[in-house]
């Protein structure tokens, strides 16, 4: 009889250390880890969906993130939001889990706004409203307002351009104005900069669009010291651009 309850009893230890085995990976992975916001510093929010284009995101990205090693300046927080929690798969199929869900979450006070390119900017994501709307409401109180490539599309349906001059990826500057027919849509720049609004040309040149925002903030030494670090040649007056009311 002993030995019957002693083997019932090491079954049970046995299913129930199973169970708990079981158990903990998807403990680990239910577990949200949020972004350490630094006080003090710019909090720049980069707006990812299904089909972002990896370098309009990871370019600025990069460019804010090297701010944090900067010695006796208000460096930035990055993180990321997006309209879910669930891993986001750029265009070119890197998966990504964003930091805040914008239709959820209490976000931080958002000082920069970055809205990378994306696949269906210039039809789908024009008609989400919860998108717009997370813009629009960012813009009311948010110091920079940026774009790259057609992310312009995004801000441009949520009325926040039309005072301003602005531009977008070169092929799709004819489709911008006449989607558009309202802004002053520049051509043959990198980058516009008008008031708080930065948009630019995207892809690569998301370096430099970054990088002008940088020394608009930080002077020329900063901004050379952060190129140097990613072995980008820096010189804003050899960039095609455009400034106005900065």
């Amino acid at each position: 009889m002993k030995n019957y309850i002693y083997f019932a009893l090491l079954i049970l230890s046995f299913s129930s250390c199973n169970e708990k085995k079981q158990e903990l990976p998807e403990t680990l992975e239910n577990k949200r880890i949020l972004p350490q916001l630094v006080p003090n510093r710019y909090n720049v929010a980069f707006l990812i969906m299904d089909g972002t284009y990896n370098t309009e995101f990871t370019a600025p990205y990069d460019i804010f993130q090297h701010t944090q090693s900067r010695k006796n300046i208000k460096g930035m927080n990055t993180f990321t939001v997006a309209n879910t929690l669930k891993p986001i798969t750029t265009f070119e199929g890197l998966r990504i889990i964003p930091d805040y869900d914008y239709t959820k979450d209490i976000l931080p006070k958002i000082d920069i706004l970055v809205v990378p390119s994306a696949e269906h900017h210039l039809d789908t994501d024009l008609n989400d409203i919860a998108l717009l709307n997370f813009v629009k409401e960012v813009d009311k109180t948010a110091q920079f307002m940026t774009s790259h490539c057609d992310g312009a599309f995004i801000l441009a349906k949520a009325g926040v351009l039309n005072e301003v001059s602005c531009t977008t990826f070169p092929s799709d500057i004819a489709l911008f104005k006449k989607t558009f027919p309202q802004l002053d849509v520049k051509d043959n720049v990198l980058f516009v900069h008008d008031g708080k609004y930065i948009t630019s040309a995207g892809g690569a040149k998301s370096f430099e669009a970054a990088l002008y925002l940088c020394e608009y903030l930080y002077g020329k030494e900063i901004t050379k010291s952060i190129s140097k670090g990613l072995v980008i040649d820096w010189n804003l007056d050899e960039i095609p651009k455009l400034i106005v009311n900065p």
